[in-house]
């Protein structure tokens, strides 16, 4: 997180609910996340979303499930980065997407690890997201 920006300076980084919604324990009131948090969240639903879940915005989403037990190879890391970039690209305005890394740490297991490098449009303040992302079933079978 950007700990050299004031409050006042990054409020263009918004504030919204969090996801999935929730209300705190003490005063009972709806949990809402700001500036960094928020946009992380915003990226975490793009990702998980989707395409089509949303009856209002059909084309929302990442559509990253479409890869599911797919052969993890280069060709799926392209399709990977693509899926990614152009939906945060068309989804999240506040930020610009410099550069999107896939990687298969546990091909065992099913694995994917992406890693999303972007700037905020307003400070060209540099930070990244790393999403993980299982392509294999789960299981706690031995």
């Amino acid at each position: 997180m950007d700990k050299q920006l004031s409050k006042q300076d990054n409020h263009f980084l918004g504030s919204g609910w969090a996801f999935p919604i929730s209300f705190s324990a003490g005063n009972a009131e709806l949990d809402v996340t700001q500036y960094e948090n928020n946009i992380n969240n915003s990226i975490d639903v793009i990702l998980k979303t989707k395409k089509g879940e949303r009856c209002m915005e059909p084309d929302f989403g990442s559509g990253l499930q479409e890869f599911f037990f797919r052969k993890m190879d280069e060709t799926l890391k392209g399709e990977i980065r693509d899926a990614v970039e152009s939906s945060l690209r068309n989804h999240e305005p506040r930020i610009t997407v410099q550069e999107v890394d896939v990687d298969y740490p546990d091909l065992q297991l099913g694995l994917v690890e992406i890693t999303v490098v972007y700037v905020y449009n307003q400070t060209n303040t540099r930070h990244n997201y790393v999403f993980p992302f299982h392509l294999k079933e789960g299981t706690n079978l031995g």
